[in-house]
């Protein structure tokens, strides 16, 4: 991992996370914005900067873990390689993605409280098992 551009981020995850399989291993993906904040001495209040949005995967171990314990909503801090990707938008545009393949996640503790449960390695298929939305018909 030489060279590999590692980034931290706080912030709040856009979306509902989801899960597939690339090549038999599970990979959880979702949207964290950042919106950065800074005090203003001359009008003496907190001023609020452009909101930066941030695709997150997570593989493997930490997909199962943070399927069964992060949410649309939730106040997150994520750590991990940051790379990006050229493409050409639905207008005909081209844009970059910006994009953290997270080698941790976990609740920003400065926003709430959370209990840690140790889990036992876990096959692939717990990972939706484990999701709160799981068994949910699509048609619901």
């Amino acid at each position: 991992m030489t060279n590999a551009t590692l980034v931290t981020v706080q912030g709040w995850i856009g979306n509902v996370p989801t899960t597939r399989e690339v090549g038999g291993v599970p990979v959880l993906s979702f949207r964290v914005g950042c919106t950065p904040r800074h005090f203003s001495r001359t009008t003496g209040e907190w001023v609020d900067g452009e909101t930066q949005w941030y695709g997150v995967s997570a593989w493997r171990r930490l997909a199962a873990h943070a399927a069964a314990s992060l949410h649309q909503g939730d106040p997150v801090v994520v750590h991990g390689r940051l790379t990006h990707r050229t493409y050409v938008n639905k207008h005909g545009l081209e844009a970059v993605a910006v994009e953290i393949d997270a080698l941790t996640l976990g609740h920003d503790l400065t926003r709430g409280v959370a209990t840690f449960v140790k889990a036992a390695a876990a096959p692939a298929d717990a990972v939706e098992a484990a999701r709160p939305d799981a068994g949910r018909s699509a048609a619901a």
